[in-house]
This record gives structure tokens, C-alpha cells and sequence, in this order.
């Protein structure tokens, strides 16, 4: 009897909050935090708060992560269409609203500034997979032409602010929904040999290309210029080559080992531009060198991965859809990032994922691993 009226601890009144989350995904994340954390310490232990206020990022998105790992799928599903429409409509507002900075018209005030490209890297693939979700077992190729529609228009009021780096992280998300979905590869292949062919040809006739007064029409004169800067930085080495050069050259210092933990030159001579943000990577690689860079490489490789087999185990077509989107997001981050600072890609401003500093960034990942570890969750909650 006594034991029957006995209170539960606190621990095992918690417990069933925690209950169904997923241990490696968690394993990941920690790792790829505290390595943020480490590297922030050093690249930003003279740039004022950096660091507090990037553990006070990381601490806000793990809130945001718990509070949306404790909801189910079907009701994320339910906030897809209002979400979705919000974020275009937002969009429609900085068309006509928008406040400039820096040539650019990306944001909103609304009392509280805020940028809704955002907002439309994770309604995006929250409203595809509703799509499909609701078309699944009736899936006929106007569905495809539908879904390409709902991605175009918010993709294209996007690339007209402009921002081109965020337009093609929105596209690539909607992208692996439509492609998850079952789109034949028979309308995957030619667009892929169309950019190769066409990169190639970029290439070889770089010379012409990027001569002066060349006019590409389809981009903007700030997009031609980073893309011709990727081709040759050295054209204008103390200027718009000089993101480029200083961050090959940092992550080429660093050698096999690195130079140790506080120890990057180029990095605390400052000859990095933007080093806490979307140059880090090459202040992590001078730093711990090959070895390091190849394990950071492991450790999101493992998340992604991760985050793909919890797709594969999703209960509802919805719940892979985005959960197979959220992983790939991750890795589209990633390979961005580390690809514009080694120079095999331009520079874009897109962030590092949990290294790079930036509020909205991280707290916007926050809720892609909230969603991954929800679809776990859902899996293993479910009766056997």
C-alpha cells in the first residue's frame, strides 16, 4: 500500500517527455554543438560576445528542437498549408514593403525585422510532403506539375529580392520532396547533363565570359561577378578574389594536424574576412588541419545519414518526405559552406551548420532536427 501511495521522483515523472527520442541523431548533434562551441571560442575570443551569444543560440535552438520533437507528424502536417501561405504572403510584403540593405530588399519590418526567405526553407518541404501525402496512391504527372508550381513561386519572389544563395537552399529542399516522391529519373537526367555541359563550357570559355561589359542577362551583375571570382579569385586578389584566396590559404596552412587550438595566423591576424560566420570552416581547418576537417566531415555525414534512415522509418508518407528533406537540408548547408570557402564553389553566404555564428540560422535548424527526431519519435512510440 505504502508503496502505491509513494509520489514518483522527478526523473521518472520527465522520463516520458524524453521517452522515443533518438540516441545516435542526439549523439550527432551534441558533437557537432560542442565542436561549435570550441570553435567559436577561438575564432571569436576577440570579437566581443560572439561566444555568449552563440551558446545562447545553440541553448535556444535546443529548446526549440525538444518543443517540436513533442509534435506528432500529423500535426505538423496540419500547420503546412497555413505555413506555406503565410511565408508567400510575407514575400508579397517585402516585395512591396521590404526594407533595402546593402542593395538587397529582404526583409519586413513589422515591429520586429525579420527576413521571410526563412520561414520558406521549412514551409517549403512542409508543404510539398502535404501535397503528396494527400495525393499518395493517386500520384499522376500533373501532380508533379503542381508541386513544381509551389515551389516556383516563392523560389522566383525570392530570387528577385535578390538572394540567390537562399533561393536555391529553398529550391534544393522542395527538390528532394519532389524527387522522394517518386519523380522519374527520366526528368532528373537532362537538366543534370544541361549544367554540367553548360559548367563545362563556362569554364573553358572563362576569358569571354567575364570580360568586361559581357552582359549574362539572367543574373544579376553582383551573381556574374562571384561566379567569375570563383573562376579565377586572382584576377582581383586585395579585392573580390580576396574572400577566396585568404580561406584556401588558411585551410592550406593548416596541414595534416593543424596548428593548434587558438593558434591560426591567418585567422587572429584577421586576414579572414567574416571569421565567425561564413568563413569559419577555414578557421577550423588552419586550426586542426586535414584530421579535423575530415572528421567534422564524418560527424555530419553521420547526422545526415542519420537523419535518412529515420526517413526510411517514418509511419506515414508525409513523415518521410520531410524527414528525408530535413536530412538533406542539412547536408546542402554543409557542403555549400565548406565548397565556397576551399573555392570550388562562389560564395553565397549560406552558414555552416551549428559552427557558423547567427541566431535565425541556427534556430531554424533547431526546428529541421525538432521535425527528425518528432518522425523518430512517432516511429517508436507507435504500439507493436
Amino acid at each position: 500500500m505504502a508503496a502505491v501511495l509513494d509520489k514518483p521522483t522527478l526523473l521518472q515523472r520527465i522520463a516520458p517527455v524524453f521517452q522515443g527520442f533518438d540516441g545516435p541523431l542526439a549523439f550527432f548533434i551534441l558533437l557537432l554543438a560542442c565542436t561549435g562551441l570550441l570553435v567559436m571560442y577561438s575564432v571569436g575570443f576577440d570579437h566581443g560576445t560572439r561566444f555568449v551569444n552563440h551558446a545562447r543560440n545553440m541553448l535556444l535552438a535546443a529548446g526549440v528542437l525538444f518543443l517540436v520533437a513533442q509534435v506528432p507528424p500529423q500535426r505538423l502536417m496540419a500547420v503546412a498549408v497555413p505555413a506555406y501561405v503565410l511565408g508567400v504572403l510575407l514575400l508579397l510584403g517585402v516585395e512591396l514593403f521590404g526594407i533595402t540593405r546593402k542593395g538587397s530588399q529582404r526583409w519586413l519590418d513589422l515591429g520586429v525585422v525579420i527576413q521571410p526567405s526563412e520561414l520558406m526553407k521549412l514551409a517549403m518541404p512542409l508543404m510539398l510532403a502535404w501535397w503528396f501525402q494527400r495525393r499518395e496512391g493517386l500520384l499522376r504527372w500533373p501532380d508533379f506539375v503542381v508541386a513544381g508550381l509551389i515551389l516556383a513561386v516563392p523560389a522566383a519572389l525570392i530570387l528577385k529580392q535578390p538572394d540567390l544563395g537562399t533561393s536555391l537552399l529553398v529550391v534544393a529542399s522542395g527538390l528532394f520532396v519532389i524527387f522522394f516522391a517518386g519523380l522519374s529519373w527520366k526528368l532528373i537526367v537532362p537538366p543534370v547533363v544541361l549544367a554540367v555541359v553548360g559548367i563545362g563550357l563556362l569554364i573553358a570559355m572563362e576569358a569571354e565570359w567575364c570580360a568586361p561589359g559581357v552582359d549574362w542577362k539572367v543574373l544579376h551583375e553582383y551573381q556574374r561577378t562571384r561566379v567569375c571570382t570563383l573562376l579565377d579569385p586572382y584576377k582581383d586578389p586585395l579585392g573580390k578574389g580576396f574572400h577566396i584566396i585568404q580561406g584556401m590559404i588558411a585551410i592550406g596552412s593548416g596541414g595534416v594536424w593543424g596548428k593548434g587550438f587558438m593558434a591560426g595566423t591567418q585567422t587572429h591576424l584577421e586576414f579572414i574576412p567574416e571569421r565567425t560566420t561564413d568563413f569559419i570552416y577555414a578557421a577550423f581547418s588552419e586550426e586542426f588541419g586535414l584530421v579535423g576537417a575530415v572528421l567534422l566531415m564524418v560527424a555530419f555525414i553521420g547526422l545526415v545519414v542519420r537523419g535518412l534512415m529515420i526517413a526510411l522509418d517514418g509511419p506515414t508518407l508525409f513523415a518521410r518526405l520531410l524527414a528525408s528533406a530535413m536530412a538533406l537540408n542539412i547536408f546542402v548547408y554543409a557542403f555549400v559552406n565548406m565548397g565556397m570557402v576551399s573555392g570550388i564553389l562562389p560564395v553565397v553566404g549560406v552558414p555552416l551548420p551549428f559552427i557558423s555564428y547567427g541566431g535565425t540560422a541556427m534556430v531554424t535548424m533547431g526546428v529541421g532536427l525538432g521535425i527528425l527526431m518528432s518522425v523518430a519519435r512517432a516511429k517508436r512510440l507507435m504500439p507493436s
